[in-house]
């Protein structure tokens, strides 16, 4: 373990009933228990969080998907269908400061637990919906995962080449980039409650939060009055050259180094020149100003090719980015994962868990005091169902035995 992780105290103290599921919730509730929150899932008593993958009766043989989005957090069952199940989640959350639920539209509400209900049980509680389309859409009763929610909000027009159909990008950000959005809406709604005890209801659809991410897109729209294009690895609306991924050795599937000039920088051409042993070109008119090298964007892009063609792409990017030009070579996760100062910082952290193997993963990525927050196992299934109900409602053994009688916990 490296000595620059800590425990992250700055929600300690708050209390986040969770009751989230798969990625969109669940990346911002680890967020808050990052933080120092006491974030306690409640989950289904027979298979838990979909997110989980696990099999009837079989070992779950794919936990690593549940591991990225529910590190830190502690995980009761509770069978929310039964009257004493219910009524043992309102008891929590008379408890809790924060309620975060991304459930499929009106799920909710027909277990009795919507906003206004909520909210007459605990009226200074932040009550958090993560959903797929916004109220008034006429897609609000939709269901939506990241690709439908990265499809409608723009995302797969603008990647992929120009001349090919749309793709989906390669990260989650309809998942993960909503609930991170949803993370700093909570986080400024506990400022602010500080004050006057108020609640709130926040609510961030998945369509919504991807307009976020296309502003330079709706810049471009707005400028041009036409849709943003796609553009490779290009960047459309941005007129510069030399700019996108140029092939290294050996010429594997991502040996590719991306370089880019700036035009706010006119010494950044020359330097590159300079460093692929081009000088015979530096005042070439045909390639003497932005504009002229986008002309002959194409036989700027052969000079460039020739040169990192020979070169491995750390090499590429070392002598680069040396010369002061941006360059960022193409790592994979198998990349990223063997490089050690990753751990070294506490960017990567190892879970430890008790029953899956050690697993590697990144962590919170903000440093605090050059500490990160320290990464601890995600919950098995009810866990820690007695040890919260007896933490948050006072209840003991004998009280909890007969809850599990009863079918409200599982």
């Amino acid at each position: 373990m490296s000595d620059n992780v800590t425990d992250f105290t700055f929600l300690q103290g708050v209390k986040v009933i969770d009751f989230t599921q798969f990625e969109a919730g669940p990346s911002c509730t680890e967020t808050l228990a990052w933080l120092g929150a006491d974030v306690v899932k409640i989950e289904n008593p027979k298979m838990g969080d979909p997110g989980r993958r696990l099999r009837p009766n079989q070992p779950d043989t794919d936990p690593y998907y549940f591991h990225m989005f529910n590190a830190n957090k502690k995980s009761i069952t509770v069978n929310l269908k039964s009257p004493g199940g219910l009524e043992l989640a309102k008891d929590m959350i008379r408890q809790a400061d924060v309620m975060m639920e991304n459930f499929a539209p009106g799920a909710i509400e027909r277990l009795g637990l919507s906003y206004a209900e909520v909210k007459a049980i605990n009226p200074g509680i932040i009550y958090a919906q993560v959903k797929g389309f916004g109220e008034g859409s006429p897609y609000e009763k939709n269901l939506a995962f990241d690709m439908i929610a990265q499809a409608c909000g723009g995302t797969f027009s603008v990647t992929g080449d120009m001349d090919g159909p749309p793709t989906r990008p390669g990260v989650t950000i309809g998942d993960t980039g909503t609930g991170m959005l949803m993370a700093i809406t909570i986080l400024g709604a506990l400022y602010k409650r500080r004050e006057s005890d108020e609640g709130h209801h926040l609510q961030v659809a998945m369509q919504d939060a991807m307009l976020h991410y296309m502003r330079v897109n709706f810049a471009t729209q707005g400028r041009t009055g036409k849709a943003a294009l796609r553009g490779g690895s290009k960047v459309p609306g941005i007129s510069n050259a030399p700019m996108g991924l140029y092939p290294c050795a050996p010429g594997g599937a991502n040996d590719y180094v991306y370089i880019m000039t700036s035009r706010a920088n006119p010494e950044h051409w020359d330097r590159l020149l300079t460093v692929i042993g081009r000088e015979d070109l530096i005042g070439d008119e045909r390639y003497l100003t932005p504009a002229d090298r986008v002309a002959n964007v194409r036989e700027v892009d052969e000079v460039i090719a020739a040169w990192t063609q020979g070169q491995s792409k750390f090499d590429a990017m070392k002598l680069v980015g040396a010369a002061g030009i941006p360059a960022g070579a193409v790592l994979d996760t198998d990349e990223l994962n063997a490089d050690a100062t990753f751990e070294r910082r506490g960017v990567m952290q190892t879970m430890e868990h008790p029953v899956h193997r050690p697993f590697k993963m990144p962590g919170w990525p903000v440093r605090v005091d050059g500490k990160a927050t320290r990464l601890k196992a995600s919950p098995m299934l009810g866990e820690h169902t007695d040890q919260v109900i007896g933490e948050w409602l006072g209840l003991n053994d004998a009280a909890i035995a007969t809850l599990k009688t009863d079918g409200a916990l599982g």
